[in-house]
């Protein structure tokens, strides 16, 4: 079965996560992606440790089956060499501080120029427009700034850094694959691509959706640390085992929550959380204390309780779950070795399933002339 989007072109210019994770998702699908990389060096993440190959694995994960053309972009006939491939293109991804493209002869209008179908996807830390589109950041500034990492709080009150980088996936990557696909179904009824402004601070907000509506419809300005889903409420909330690990304990809705205090042994006086949550939370904590990780994983088996044990990485590619759903069959290879490919949200019928290795830098430059 042909994937979904085989014989679609993307040039992507992009580099380090946000951009190269977008085109990505678009090569698992089927994509023809071809890499814009600088000579000597190429994309930044290629210097990163671990090494996988000749470059780093996280580079590796993120660019396999990919093809690469090393091109200085500031050279007089670069933008000459570069239009057979501009011509071809249905997607061009680039992730430049704005007005660096326009300035390079490759921005939007230069290329719209050529190739009028063309979906160009720009993705920035804060926007093409606006006081701070030229400023320097990264995910945690823009987390900050947005207001999402104000939400949660750690013993001391101050804010924890995510385990994640949550702007430039959630707010960069995603966003841009999913317009990217908008504009390629509009493309179909109008004849002509879009220029896409992906601004990664301004798609957190919809991570608070709950805080927006708490604060603008009742003014209840959420306090951090201290909401129901920020660590304000015992049935929301990582407690400590006997034998030092945790417990992820999540049981909302009321049913959930008579489970778990049951399981646990919560005392009666403990169990409506709504009069005392703080003194709820600590009751709970000193029942999680009262046992080892493993026994609360034999307590709770069977039961709807919402609980998991706080997982490692290595743990969790090994459980069995994800092994049995496929997560990690696709490989990806270099120089001999095998490891198990980036899991991405392309559904399983769409995905390619060969074992596919990564670029060499400049290994694809016949395809501007050599």
């Amino acid at each position: 079965m042909s994937q979904p989007l085989a014989g679609v072109c993307v040039l992507d210019f992009s580099t380090l996560l946000p951009g190269p994770l977008a085109t990505l998702l678009l090569a698992e699908a089927g994509a023809e992606v071809i890499k814009i990389e600088r000579p000597g060096a190429g994309d930044e993440m290629r210097s990163y440790q671990p090494k996988f190959g000749l470059s780093s694995v996280n580079f590796a994960l993120l660019n396999r089956g990919k093809r690469s053309v090393a091109l200085d972009l500031k050279a007089p006939d670069a933008l000459a060499r570069l239009r057979p491939l501009i011509q071809r293109a249905d997607v061009v991804v680039e992730q430049f501080r704005p007005g660096v493209m326009d300035r390079l002869g490759l921005g939007y209008d230069a290329l719209a120029a050529i190739n009028p179908r063309v979906v160009y996807c720009a993705i920035t830390g804060y926007g093409q427009s606006g006081p701070r589109a030229q400023v320097a950041a990264h995910d945690l500034n823009y987390v900050a700034e947005a207001g999402l990492l104000g939400l949660a709080a750690g013993a001391d009150g101050a804010p924890i850094v995510p385990p994640a980088l949550i702007a430039d996936i959630a707010g960069g990557t995603y966003p841009a694959m999913i317009n990217i696909l908008l504009a390629l179904r509009e493309r179909e009824t109008t004849g002509r691509g879009r220029r896409l402004d992906v601004a990664m601070a301004d798609n957190l907000f919809t991570f608070m959706y709950w805080a927006l509506g708490n604060g603008l419809a009742a003014g209840a300005w959420p306090r951090p640390g201290g909401e129901l889903v920020t660590g304000g409420s015992p049935r929301y909330q990582i407690y400590r085992t006997q034998d030092g690990r945790f417990l992820a304990a999540a049981p909302l809705e009321q049913k959930f929550w008579d489970s778990f205090c049951t399981a646990i042994g919560l005392d009666a006086q403990w169990r409506d959380d709504a009069r005392d949550p703080r003194g709820s939370r600590e009751a709970v904590a000193r029942c999680v204390a009262s046992r080892t990780s493993a026994q609360w994983r034999e307590a709770f088996a069977g039961k709807d309780v919402c609980c998991a044990i706080v997982a490692s990485a290595e743990e969790a590619l090994a459980d069995p779950h994800f092994v049995a759903r496929g997560l990690f069959a696709q490989r990806l290879a270099a120089e001999g070795r095998a490891i198990a490919a980036l899991p991405v949200p392309v559904a399983s019928a769409f995905r390619r399933e060969a074992a596919l290795g990564y670029p060499a830098l400049g290994e694809d430059n016949a395809l501007i002339g050599g």
